[in-house]
């Protein structure tokens, strides 16, 4: 019986359970699925077990891991740490989320109710997409990558790694020759209309977006 473990307990990781349960139930006829945070407990949330990466880790059977914590570092970490114990991830992915064609999505994405990867994509490792977010033609996005809910990311956009983006925001589209480029690290704030490109680590606001200007 293969152990698959959401790694974090919070909110995300709460409402990340019920989407894996479904989706394991469908693929597995035995299964044990559980909470794995720092410190663990004996206590359940929502029905399941709570118990420590450690525990985890020592656990003599098969074993995934999916990394439902929006912190880029810290699932960088975790990713880390898991490789070093050749665990390996485990996608998560909604009965009702859509790939159309000729997607490439990496391993440990957590892939909500409600999300679409249309066609041509290619996505990193460990992307989350929230409710209700889409990612659109001939984008390129990289690893621990957060869309918040309902991002609207179009077509020809290249997202590097550890870039967050807020609930509602939208992205426009590039082109073949000039595609849109959100720079590593970038935050992209709740409601942003972006409308070209943004550089690695910075922060932009508003529609159109722009960056925070500081004091």
């Amino acid at each position: 019986m293969t152990l698959f473990g959401i790694m974090g307990a919070g909110g995300f990781a709460r409402e990340v359970m019920p989407v894996a349960d479904e989706m394991l139930a469908q693929g597995f006829d035995k299964y044990e699925l559980v909470f794995v945070t720092t410190a663990g407990s004996a206590d359940r949330i929502n029905g399941k077990l709570v118990i420590s990466e450690a525990e985890f880790l020592n656990h003599p059977g098969d074993k995934r891991y999916s990394c439902a914590i929006a912190d880029s570092a810290l699932r960088r970490k975790i990713d880390t740490q898991m490789t070093a114990a050749e665990v390996r991830p485990f996608t998560i992915a909604a009965v009702d989320h859509l790939s159309l064609t000729h997607n490439d999505i990496g391993e440990g994405a957590i892939l909500c109710p409600f999300t679409t990867v249309t066609a041509n994509a290619r996505i990193g490792r460990h992307f989350h997409a929230n409710l209700y977010s889409y990612v659109a033609h001939d984008c390129e996005i990289g690893h621990f990558v957060t869309f918040a809910p309902n991002v609207h990311c179009n077509g020809r956009v290249v997202i590097e790694d550890d870039v967050y983006v807020g609930a509602g925001a939208m992205i426009r589209h590039g082109s073949e020759d000039a595609p849109l480029v959100i720079g590593r690290g970038a935050v992209i704030g709740m409601g942003a209309v972006v409308t070209r490109s943004v550089a690695a680590g910075e922060t932009v606001v508003g529609n159109p977006a722009a960056p925070i200007r500081r004091r």
